[in-house]
């Protein structure tokens, strides 16, 4: 896999020659796997593609997870979206929120996701893209190119922060995601690369600190509701990106101070289950429930 040491690198390397983040992306990793471009995308097209079986498989009112403590949630805010007009948040932006969670429950169930970059906020990437591709009409190569800008930044993160709830907290995972994704939808909004950099700072501030604290230890409670709040932040982000707001602080030293806030996080809030929503009353009467402990 291509691995870059920085998110300026990418942006500058891809401004320096004209190219999309995605673009220079797929060049790159073509070149160093050895395979053609279009193989290379062709394998993308196919995880695209699993986001959007994800997310009907997800939209079903009898779909329950293995434990018994979710599912229909994805299926009951899309039919809320439809009969409310949309609700509060609108047409697109429910029905975005809708397709992450029935992401999230299909993934509770065992069903097959996109890790992106994690189970735990697989829901994320897809609510956004598959929404601009169903509800925008936008092209799909240019849904799934936006991957390979979402994947290059998450590689970025992952090397020199983390991607996992064990060593990050939940921000290394929904905040990771949610960053991703305001970058693709950036590049989709055709942005510039400095806005996809911005972008994914904007993203990761509006959730550095928030803890991992499953209930009973299951991908399920609270993660599928974050991944809803992963979806908002991704598109207001994106959308003051493309607006011209400026980060302010450098997008590298957003995610090093993501790092930091995660090194200095209690173990306890760090997918232990041993601290905040785990260890409340309910949380604890669920995990009895599920494993009679």
């Amino acid at each position: 896999m291509i691995s870059y040491n920085s998110i300026k690198e990418i942006c500058d390397k891809a401004s320096e020659q004209g190219l999309k983040i995605s673009e220079l992306c797929l060049r790159d990793q073509a070149k160093q796997m050895e395979q053609s471009e279009d193989e290379i995308y062709a394998t993308m097209e196919k995880n695209f593609d699993v986001m959007v079986e994800a997310v009907s498989k997800g939209n079903d009112p009898e779909l329950r997870s293995t434990s018994g403590l979710t599912g229909g949630e994805g299926y009951k805010m899309l039919r809320y979206a439809q009969e409310s007009d949309g609700g509060l948040s609108g047409m697109f932006l429910s029905r975005a929120i809708g397709r992450a969670m029935c992401v999230s429950n299909c993934n509770a169930a065992m069903g097959r996701i996109v890790a992106t970059p994690t189970a735990g906020s697989c829901g994320i990437l897809p609510g956004c893209l598959v929404s601009m591709y169903e509800d925008r009409h936008m092209d799909k190569k240019d849904i799934v190119m936006s991957i390979f800008t979402a994947g290059a930044f998450g590689m970025v993160i992952a090397n020199t922060a983390s991607i996992a709830g064990a060593s990050g907290g939940c921000q290394a995972e929904c905040g990771s995601a949610s960053g991703m994704a305001a970058a693709a939808l950036v590049e989709l909004g055709g942005g510039s690369p400095k806005a996809c950099g911005d972008a994914l700072g904007m993203a990761l501030i509006n959730q550095m600190g928030l803890v991992c604290d499953p209930v009973a230890g299951l991908v399920e409670i609270p993660c599928i509701k974050r991944n809803v709040s992963g979806v908002m932040i991704a598109f207001s982000s994106a959308d003051m990106a493309l607006s011209g707001i400026d980060l302010k602080i450098p997008v590298d030293e957003c995610i090093a101070a993501m790092k930091s806030v995660g090194d200095s996080m209690s173990a306890s809030l760090k997918e232990t289950s041993l601290g905040g929503l785990a260890t409340s009353p309910t949380g604890m009467a669920l995990k009895k429930k599920v494993f009679g402990e």
